[in-house]
């Protein structure tokens, strides 16, 4: 028979584990199926917000103010020279594409009713992606690009619409802008509290004992002072 074995010197026996210290990753951690769902909602809501541009085009197409230009037999040029069509056109599809942002935000956190990281990530990508589709689908449901033929095809002294162009490409920008002003504010107004973070099983000790002692009475002012004569007096 062989003798027991013993600690080595200086070494506590080891402790008894406890639920609640497994590794993290058996719960899922950074790399559990819990991002990954929320990795591909992610990927979905993103899709499904980049597909929207397409009516965001249809909508600035519609509403925006097209530039009038008339040509002679040699030359184009604008009916209107002081005229405002062009930056009515950059107008509307900033107002259109902040709008987008502020609805898409809004359906998507009515569905889902909580936020995180590849959330706002989606909202932002998704709102790059609709906006450049719908900038794209608005010029090309507008008038021809070749303003050459076009003039050739209405004749000398014809008015026609020139083609929908967006001169400040920033305003592409409203729309993920948009998106995350909305997330921040529905998120604070409407969104789940954090959950507290989970106390270390060996803390769980020093933390009951403190709350014992916030629970315990505090003695009265006489009663500490009875107490403080009654100690000796100090040497020296």
């Amino acid at each position: 028979m062989t003798a027991p074995l013993t600690p080595r010197d200086n070494q506590p026996p080891e402790e008894p584990r406890h639920p609640e210290a497994a590794p993290a990753a058996d719960h899922g951690g950074l790399g559990g199926p819990e991002l990954a769902r929320e990795l591909r909602e992610g990927a979905l809501i993103a899709l499904l917000v980049a597909v929207t541009g397409v009516l965001l085009g249809l909508l600035w197409n519609w509403l925006a103010p097209h530039v009038p230009l008339i040509a002679d037999t040699r030359n184009v040029y604008l009916k209107n020279t002081e005229g405002e069509e062009s930056i009515g056109a950059d107008g509307t599809f900033l107002l259109l594409a902040f709008a987008f942002g502020v609805l898409t935000t809004a359906a998507v956190f009515l569905f889902r009713r909580r936020g995180g990281i590849p959330l706002v990530v989606a909202l932002v990508v998704g709102g790059l992606l609709g906006a450049a589709l719908g900038w794209l689908t608005g010029m090309w449901l507008g008038p021809t690009p070749d303003v050459a033929e076009h003039a050739k095809q209405v004749g000398p002294g014809v008015a026609f619409d020139g083609p929908l162009r967006l001169q400040a490409k920033g305003a592409l920008l409203a729309w993920p802008i948009g998106a995350m002003l909305t997330q921040l504010v529905l998120s604070v107004l409407f969104g789940p509290p954090d959950p507290e973070p989970e106390v270390p099983y060996w803390l769980q000790g020093q933390q009951e004992q403190q709350e014992q002692q916030e629970q315990q009475p505090e003695a009265p002012q006489w009663l500490r002072e009875k107490h403080d004569d009654r100690r000796p007096p100090s040497e020296g």
